[in-house]
């Protein structure tokens, strides 16, 4: 079994912890934590932290008995969630997923092996339509195990393994690739803010992640999966940030997060630039990567969303080297 990013911290946590009264060019003595960098690339199969997170635990169960996983569907239903809006659903009211990372045309699955594990196939076998939707919207495609999954509309099926009872949308933005399905079958994006702080839950995040992006690359997320941002006007040395008042509203500071509770993110402190804290003027406490405050867009509304990429010409994603991602040169 892994050892999970959280436990494996612990000991370099304890152990890491660093005054450091010139970094950043800060007056103020600064607690933030330093370690060295415990990021990984992503996974392979394109669910990278977030599958490997809800796999469940070698002998253990995460819910509803395995079996149950892997059985047919029957006869799918639509439900009508409060964060979501409709979503596709087994007969059994459990929540039926598609993954970005697949094809609708033609149909191909791309989630084998451990993500398979997290994110059960639903078999094509059994399965019908929902009452009052048109039949052809569902088929099947054969897997590289040569298994036949249902699809919906082109799109591979799955349900989510740490959603136990009907209802359940954990799954919704895990790794900014998994989506409840909809009816007619695009991806259910209902829920905004509540429906993030689900899938955070779902991939248990650290507190600052990467994802990747495929118009932008590797990404910093926060713990909700949400997108992090620099602001072009702040300073790096001495650190401040020029985002104030009313600019808070739209562009929230992400709080101080432990170098233990990061995965992917360059937090090595060497004395004078690194991963620490602004302490603001107005007393928010705000996280720095490379001497660059961090913040978080109010127009985002679930993971994956990179709406405040190049507000204003000011506001870009950032790296985890703290870079100004797709800002022109």
């Amino acid at each position: 079994m892994k050892t999970s990013w959280r436990s494996a911290s612990l000991v370099a946590s304890a152990a890491a912890v660093l005054v450091l009264t010139t970094a950043c060019g800060q007056d103020k003595a600064d607690t933030s934590t330093g370690s060295q960098n415990v990021g990984a690339a992503p996974a392979a199969n394109g669910y990278g932290s977030a599958g490997a997170a809800a796999s469940p635990s070698t002998g253990a169960n995460t819910g509803a008995d395995a079996g149950a996983q892997t059985q047919s569907a029957g006869q799918l239903a639509v439900a009508d969630t409060d964060k979501l809006g409709e979503v596709v659903t087994d007969s059994a009211g459990m929540t039926l997923y598609r993954f970005d990372k697949d094809t609708a045309e033609p149909p191909k699955s791309n989630c084998d092996g451990d993500c398979a594990t997290a994110w059960p196939p639903v078999p094509a076998s059994g399965a019908t339509a929902p009452i009052g939707v048109d039949k052809t919207l569902l088929g099947e495609v054969t897997r590289t195990d040569g298994s036949k999954q249902l699809t919906y509309e082109g799109w591979p099926l799955y349900r989510f393994a740490k959603d136990t009872k009907a209802g359940d949308t954990k799954g919704q933005g895990v790794g900014g690739t998994w989506y409840a399905t909809a009816p007619d079958g695009k991806k259910a994006s209902g829920g905004g803010e509540a429906a993030a702080g689900g899938s955070a839950e779902a991939a248990d995040l650290p507190g600052l992640s990467t994802r990747n992006d495929p118009e932008l690359g590797e990404v910093v997320v926060d713990k909700n999966g949400m997108t992090v941002y620099r602001f072009e006007k702040d300073v790096p040395w001495p650190m401040k940030s020029n985002c104030v008042g009313e600019c808070l509203e739209k562009w929230p500071v992400v709080a101080p997060v432990d170098a233990a509770d990061t995965k992917g993110i360059d937090n090595k402190n060497d004395g004078r630039r690194g991963y620490v804290v602004n302490n603001r003027p107005d007393g928010l406490k705000q996280q720095s990567i490379d001497c660059w405050p961090l913040y978080t867009f109010a127009g985002d509304k679930k993971p994956g969303d990179t709406n405040g990429q190049g507000v204003g010409g000011t506001w870009y994603a950032i790296s985890p080297e703290g870079k100004p991602l797709g800002k022109p040169k």
